[in-house]
């Protein structure tokens, strides 16, 4: 009992990533790699019924399968077994215990142990007598890929043992049985990745070209996996590797002949699909024919075309043994190399001789553009399934032509190029002329905003004021708030600055103009008289007219006399434009409705208002060096200064005679 306690205890302590020939794996249960990244077990795909032994990544809750054992030979329950033999061969095996599939070895071990890697790769191997396992496989999962290549795993083929690592798509979803497309490399001329359906060829990735796959550039290499092309003796194969751990990839054959790349997503816990092939109608085989680009709009090369899309070009110039020459062109993926010879020791330019003397070759190209352009390819009868790569392309091929057909593309070359100088001196007049339009509108229009906002020397000196900066006038009514009118007239507001003066702002839609501003400056600042309001000063500045009046505390005759109702009358243009009618208002309004201003005038100072105003009027229209009709004389336009003294202003439409 004690020895039985001791040997479960042992089974029990063996790795759960492995089996030995002890041990085996029944339906529903599984063995996890090292990490937990990848699980082997028994599965049903979509709405099957049947079981299969596959390794699936283990993180991802749909178990997205990367390998199956038994896919041409399923399980119709779920009591199959998983073992391994003595020597090294594992075997799935159903209830009569019946051989469903079995794996191979290359030679006979003595103490075999399977693990399923990190790499999602199952290994056989012999397992040392320290325990350790010997780094040597006898077999492993990943010589026999399904329709998936995962990193580290390679597509190629073993030129000594004759195996052919390729992938075959699942027939359906549901069904891991293979489908109708393959995935391999054809080693015929320079070796190149195909997708199949049955024999014909569907897609053509392309060849390596010491950077990437030629015919899919959009697949380069990057920070997160590099390309891998091995070429010897023994094998031939692609492959790619993941750089500094990154998520796991997985490069997938669909049942649909889709080659679909895609990543790992740890915060969604899904697959992200990075690219897929044929991408487009032009990915497609030979979609152009021979001789022919495809760019999605037209198939065309400096040939002739055929009757239909796909029959592709004719040469418009048969060639010549003398004279023919090579066109360079760019942005192309490469035409199929089965029918090719390449060498990794000829140079670039050795390469174009060897072409030019051989009639068959139709052309050449670098082998190798890792380090600028070195070894020699050459193609021999029709150049096929040709692809406009540009801008992913780096590889430039040089095609074959007849003399007469390179001097007429040279001569086209000359008149496009005569028509690009004639098209860019003509745009680099116009643009020069527009430039020119340009500063010479910005030159006119500072020169006006100048001569609006400043006046000229003669007229300052004309003035005889002092002339107040807009900025300064500006700060001292805040921006000329609202808080600051103390009135609105026909021409303006009046502000009151901080420094106890009024300021004047006349409308910029204002009727009257700068004439008529002129005159009531030069003609106000002449006037002298007590019960004439002071013209302090001006300003001038774009559309801007101000004028600095002196300060009246007691605002103007309206707010006493007429109180709050004064607005109203303004609104209605009621104006007392009559000094008779003035005067009767005055003694009218001796009981307004607005009773405490009204009571501050008493008899006597309205009286004296009365006398102020006739005696302003008086030098206005009788003592003044010019007789002057106000024309707009009312209540708003008499102000009373602190001690109540009368002062007549706004002279905008003052009428001036000598």
């Amino acid at each position: 009992m004690i020895l039985l306690c001791f040997f479960l205890m042992m089974v029990a302590s063996t790795a759960k990533d492995t089996i030995d020939s002890l041990q085996s794996i029944s339906d529903g249960e599984t063995i996890v790699s090292a990490d937990e990244i990848y699980a082997l077990g028994f599965f049903t795909p979509g709405t099957s019924k049947n079981r299969y032994v596959g390794i699936w990544f283990n993180k991802d809750p749909s178990k997205t399968v990367v390998w199956v054992a038994n896919r041409e030979k399923p399980l119709t329950d779920s009591s199959g077994v998983l073992k391994l033999n003595n020597t090294g061969i594992l075997v799935l095996l159903d209830h009569n215990n019946s051989l469903i599939w079995s794996s191979n070895a290359k030679r006979s071990v003595l103490n075999p142990v399977a693990k399923l890697l990190n790499s999602g790769n199952l290994v056989v191997q012999e397992r040392s007598n320290n325990g350790a396992s010997k780094t040597d496989f006898v077999w492993q999962s990943f010589d026999y890929p399904c329709d998936t290549i995962l990193p580290g795993q390679k597509l190629g083929i073993n030129l000594k043992t004759g195996q052919n690592q390729y992938l075959t798509s699942w027939s359906s979803s549901d069904d891991p049985f293979p489908g109708r497309y393959t995935l391999q490399i054809n080693i015929k001329g320079y070796p190149q990745v195909f997708i199949k359906e049955g024999a014909n060829k569907r897609f053509r990735a392309g060849s390596w070209n010491g950077v990437q796959i030629s015919g899919t550039p959009q697949l380069k290499g990057n920070p997160i996996f590099r390309y891998k092309y091995v070429s010897n003796e023994e094998e031939i194969y692609f492959m790619y590797e993941l750089i500094n751990n990154s998520n796991p990839h997985k490069v997938v054959l669909t049942p649909e002949g889709i080659n679909q790349r895609s990543q790992w997503n740890p915060d969604t816990s899904s697959w992200t699909n990075l690219a897929r092939l044929p991408a487009d109608d032009c990915d497609y085989y030979e979609t152009c024919g021979a001789y022919s680009s495809c760019n999605m709009d037209l198939c065309k090369i400096n040939y002739k075309e055929e009757q239909g899309l796909s029959d592709g070009c004719v040469r418009r110039t048969s060639l010549d043994c003398n004279g023919d020459g090579f066109l360079k062109y760019s942005g192309l993926k490469l035409p199929d190399t089965e029918r090719s010879w390449y060498s990794r020791n000829i140079s670039i330019e050795d390469c174009k001789m060897l072409c030019l003397k051989n009639f068959s070759c139709m052309a050449y190209a670098a082998l190798d553009i890792s380090e600028g352009a070195s070894g020699c390819l050459m193609w021999f009868g029709n150049l096929n399934d040709i692809k406009a790569l540009t801008p992913y392309s780096l590889q430039d091929i040089y095609i074959r032509m007849a003399a007469t057909e390179l001097e007429a593309i040279q001569k086209n070359k000359s008149h496009k190029s005569n028509i690009r100088k004639k098209k860019t001196i003509i745009v680099v007049c116009a643009l020069s002329f527009s430039v020119l339009i340009i500063c010479l509108a910005f030159i006119i229009f500072r020169w006006k905003i100048r001569r609006k906002g400043v006046i000229s020397d003669q007229q300052e000196e004309d003035l005889q004021l002092p002339l107040f900066d807009m900025s300064t006038i500006s700060s001292g009514t805040n921006n000329f708030s609202t808080d600051n009118i103390l009135g609105k007239g026909g021409f303006g507001s009046v502000y009151k600055d901080g420094k106890e003066i009024a300021v004047k702002r006349l409308l910029q839609n204002s009727s009257q103009g700068i004439q008529e501003f002129k005159n009531e400056v030069m003609h106000i600042a002449k006037l002298q008289h007590r019960n004439l309001v002071k013209l302090l000063g001006c300003c001038v500045y774009a559309e801007e007219r101000l004028l600095i009046y002196e300060f009246m505390l007691n605002k103007s005759l309206d707010y006493f006399i007429f109180g709050l109702i004064s607005e109203n009358l303004y609104d209605l243009s009621i104006q007392l434009q009559l000094y008779s009618n003035l005067v009767n208002k005055l003694y009218a309004n001796r009981f307004s409705t607005n009773e405490k201003k009204s009571m501050l005038l008493d008899w006597t100072r309205r009286f004296d208002i009365i006398n102020g105003i006739a005696r302003g009027l008086l030098y206005l229209h009788q003592d003044s060096r010019h007789r002057i009709v106000h024309r707009d004389l009312k209540a708003a336009n008499v102000l009373l200064d602190g001690e109540m003294n009368t002062k007549i202003s706004d002279f905008g439409l003052a009428f001036w005679s000598e």
